[in-house]
């Protein structure tokens, strides 16, 4: 049963109690949705360690978890957090436990002014994109440790009328492993400009960014970039975008070569409906030419989202990205309709994309521990088709890295892998997730993921495929039960290739 409360604020979780303090008393009149729960998994494995042929080891795994999700929502603030504790008691070999947690806040501190932004996660994560990969309730291999995420941003914007909207950003992410392998954070100070004069209906935007970063294994790094932009529309349908800038990395590259330059963009938008869009450029930056896109297409029942672009980034700045936010965004405008509550809408997305992502938010593009620079070009289509009987998600992605910086950086990270294989990586992936509604009191689901790497450098070639199918029965009001089967592959030209099978029967009660 979710609690609703309106106007007065439930207990604070650790992200929050900042933001409500420093809100005026009017603003912390929040609408509140907390759904704390309870779960009970029982389940078998035949490769619990993920050996390869002639290896395995089965075992039964008895998980105790209990959660809490919420949701607020208010004019002048929005919160929602995902935490959940998870205690696994293994038949034959040493218990563990695990943290998830996804969360974030937004709040307008002071009317047109003061803004403050935050958000944290806690998750396991890959350390070598190559080898197994992490599962479900599974013990922990070598290939694998938690990650913190952390960010809070608070900021100054205001529009200042027939001039511009000013915004002054300062921003503070932390990623850290908890150990000697990951720690690395950041202090950014942004300042941008925008402004649509009345005449023409033509927009500017000017912007000015500076980021210092701190990692355990490398001396400082300072970014800078300044740009400007504009917008000019030659009909109600199509728009020209053109930038210029400069900016300048503070990494050393294998070459030799300071990454820094000049770059400049030109593109266009198509808006033939309000709601079909697509955006597009090409460019050229300091590493070469450049392209984007970024489309989107909704009907009734379906919407599209595609996009491609090209950046320098880390891995660190990969992981502070949480969640499948395409997706969400995508099940939140289908679904305004079944379920018109907000609060509640957010935490049934929440509750599917859980299911629906067996491979994780990346959709099988693996972010794994690194602390080197990479050029990585992204392409991305997600899909989902929402009715009030069924639900299908689908998302594919495929990723090119290539590594900016020396590889020995890394050595430290992964002594099992191969000198060099990460210098050029392709990955491409996806997930597939499906639930169908066969009776008032009764659901089927089915999810499917793949997640297949490749090195460049070398010709190392590793797979990842899973597929879960399960049934879930609504017993009483407040108590679910499900039965899931699983089956689980892994391929690798290198050897340590797995196979993995599994049926769960859990029973979540929520209070």
């Amino acid at each position: 049963m979710a609690i609703t409360i309106s106007r007065r604020a439930p207990p604070s979780p650790p992200l929050l109690p900042l933001l409500l303090l420093l809100l005026p008393a009017p603003a912390c009149a929040v609408d509140w949705l907390v759904q704390p729960s309870l779960r009970l998994r029982e389940s078998y494995t035949d490769n619990a360690l993920r050996a390869p042929p002639g290896q395995e080891q089965s075992d039964f795994i008895t998980e105790i978890a209990p959660a809490i999700a919420l949701v607020g929502s208010g004019p002048r603030l929005r919160v929602h957090l995902d935490y959940s504790w998870h205690k696994f008691l293994y038949a034959r070999r040493a218990d563990t436990d695990q943290h998830q947690l996804d969360a974030g806040a937004d709040a307008e501190l002071v009317k047109d002014w003061f803004f403050v932004d935050a958000a944290a996660g806690v998750s396991r994560r890959s350390i070598s994109p190559f080898g197994p990969q992490a599962i479900g309730d599974l013990p922990g291999t070598q290939n694998e440790s938690t990650v913190r995420t952390t960010s809070i941003s608070p900021y100054l914007r205001h529009r200042f009328r027939s001039l511009a909207t000013a915004e002054l950003r300062y921003t503070r992410n932390t990623v850290d492993s908890g150990g000697d392998l990951l720690s690395v954070h950041s202090d950014e100070a942004q300042l941008l400009l925008s402004g649509e004069p009345r005449a023409g209906g033509w927009t500017w935007n000017a912007s000015y960014d500076v980021r210092r970063t701190q990692d355990s294994k490398l001396a400082n790094q300072r970014m800078e970039r300044g740009s400007v932009g504009l917008r000019y529309p030659f009909s109600s349908k199509w728009a020209a975008t053109a930038s210029a800038g400069a900016e300048k990395e503070g990494y050393e590259t294998r070459s030799g070569k300071a990454p820094q330059g000049r770059f400049w963009s030109l593109g266009g938008v198509w808006t033939p409906s309000p709601r079909t869009s697509v955006a597009f450029s090409t460019g050229r930056r300091f590493f070469g030419r450049t392209y984007s896109l970024d489309a989107s297409f909704v009907q009734r029942h379906t919407s599209w989202q595609a996009s491609y672009g090209e950046d320098i980034t880390t891995m660190p700045a990969q992981f502070l990205r949480l969640g499948n936010r395409d997706a969400a965004s995508l099940l939140d405008q289908l679904w305004r309709g079944i379920f018109p509550n907000a609060l509640d809408r957010r935490l049934r997305i929440d509750a599917f994309l859980r299911y629906a992502n067996g491979l994780g938010p990346e959709l099988g593009a693996i972010n794994y521990f690194s602390h080197r620079y990479f050029l990585q070009k992204q392409a991305k289509l997600t899909m989902a088709r929402a009715t009030a009987k069924s639900t299908l998600l689908f998302g594919i992605t495929a990723v090119d890295r290539t590594a900016q910086t020396a590889s020995g950086i890394d050595s430290g990270l992964l002594p099992g892998v191969e000198f060099g294989s990460e210098d050029r990586t392709r990955q491409i992936g996806g997930n597939l997730g499906w639930s169908w509604q066969a009776s008032s009191r009764s659901s089927v689901n089915v999810s499917a993921g793949y997640a297949g790497t490749r090195s460049l450098s070398t010709t190392r070639r590793d797979g990842n495929a899973t597929v879960t199918a399960g049934y879930t029965r609504i017993l009483q009001r407040k108590v679910t039960a499900s039965i899931d089967v699983r089956h689980t592959l892994h391929t690798s030209n290198r050897g340590g290739a797995y196979r993995e099978n599994g049926v769960s029967a859990t029973l979540t009660m929520r209070f």
